[in-house]
């Protein structure tokens, strides 16, 4: 995949260094970390446009669990920052995910499965130590049965993620980025349908960066 590249929420382009000097050093801190993470193999990640609007400072990745050719499941992280703080955060950080995939179908007829699959989120956080509040989400799941001219395919049901945590901020209000990226990832691997592994157990793999995050 593509090396990381920073962008801020409105997505522009190119670097300026006026503008960029004025980007908070937490941010920046912040999304550096990103690039440090320990992730297991099997996992292709890459920097993607933030969404708009959601906070001051932004930055996003896109990756997926990728088996030969195919994609087991896949997703998207985006870290929010706002200097001045938010209400419903209760902090200054806020990390943002979606991550879906196609399960089989002893998974998909379990019926504690949205219970399951949060816990894979809080269980890879806490297993890493992380403290983190403000916990939300929502877990879908959908199914598709096709007729007529596709009739030929089998039923399919897919998974669905939605969830949101404010990252308890660490020397200098930074928060441990690379770890909760990890955990992130662990999750994403435990929904495409693969065994956990312990902390300790995952490889280095370095996101090289491309330019550093700017300010529009």
């Amino acid at each position: 995949m593509a090396a990381a590249q920073g962008r801020f929420s409105d997505g522009a382009d190119g670097v300026d260094s006026a503008k960029e000097s004025s980007v908070p050093l937490p941010f920046k801190r912040a999304v550096d970390g990103l690039t440090k993470a320990r992730l297991r193999p099997g996992i292709e990640i890459d920097p993607t446009r933030p969404p708009q609007r959601l906070a001051p400072y932004a930055y996003a990745l896109e990756a997926a669990v990728v088996e030969g050719e195919e994609d087991l499941a896949d997703g998207r992280l985006i870290l929010l920052h706002d200097p001045a703080g938010h209400e419903a955060w209760h902090g200054t950080f806020r990390l943002v995910t979606l991550v879906r995939a196609e399960l089989e179908p002893e998974m998909a007829a379990d019926p504690l499965l949205p219970e399951v699959s949060w816990s894979w989120l809080t269980g890879a956080l806490e297993a890493r130590g992380l403290a983190y509040g403000e916990a939300s989400g929502t877990v879908t799941r959908a199914s598709s049965h096709y007729f007529g001219g596709l009739s030929a395919r089998r039923p399919a049901t897919q998974i669905e993620i939605r969830a949101s945590w404010t990252p308890r901020e660490g020397v200098g209000g930074v928060p441990d980025t690379a770890a909760h990226l990890a955990a992130w990832c662990e999750l994403l691997c435990q929904v495409a349908g693969l065994e956990p592994v312990q902390p300790a157990d995952t490889a280095v793999v370095s996101l090289p960066q491309r330019r550093g995050p700017h300010h529009p």
